[in-house]
């Protein structure tokens, strides 16, 4: 009796068990497919993130570009208007002196557009102490032993970093030539 019992207990013991593996596996193929579509939605997301930083990238250098068209179409006005107003001052001389004298005046306006280019800091002086700054503020958390030692190298290392990128910006823009 025992036997027959003990047999009748372990089968519906195996039946009970081999019916909650199924049950498992269509839930877990259920959560797998859920999981899978909400994997796609948030690489959609991303790629709808990225689409719109492109567009405004490429707005803001759209709005860079009629700046510096701006910029350029304002100092080739002023340069006339300088070129105009020494050919009236010269205008009681002679001829000669007058051809001589705007091609002296254009000389003196292109040297004059390179000064009020140099005017404030450069973006090599910007970036290095950017650099040195942030350097030594980062050298000073991540050295916890000591913070003043990792300051000091932080900010060297900070430092050169943000000359030379500052550097390359400066050949960029024309204000170092190589």
């Amino acid at each position: 009796m025992k036997n027959l019992f003990l047999t009748g207990a372990s089968i519906v013991l195996l039946l009970s068990s081999c019916n909650k593996d199924e049950k498992i596996q269509a839930a877990s193929l259920e959560q797998q497919k859920l999981d899978y579509q909400a994997r796609q939605i948030d690489i959609e997301k991303q790629k709808l993130a990225i689409e719109k930083e492109k567009i405004n990238f490429e707005r803001q250098k759209d709005s860079l570009n009629k700046v510096e068209e701006e910029k350029e179409r304002e100092r080739k006005a002023q340069a006339n208007r300088v070129t105009r107003k020494r050919s009236t001052s010269s205008g009681s001389s002679s001829s000669g002196s007058v051809a001589s004298n705007s091609s002296s005046s254009t000389a003196s306006n292109s040297a004059g557009t390179t000064t009020t280019q140099k005017k404030g800091w450069s973006s090599a002086a910007k970036g290095t102490v950017i650099g040195t700054v942030g350097g030594a503020a980062a050298g000073a958390i991540i050295s916890k032993k000591n913070p003043g030692l990792g300051a000091v190298i932080g900010g060297v290392a900070g430092g050169a970093t943000g000359y030379t990128i500052g550097r390359a910006e400066d050949r960029k823009s024309g204000r170092v030539q190589k």
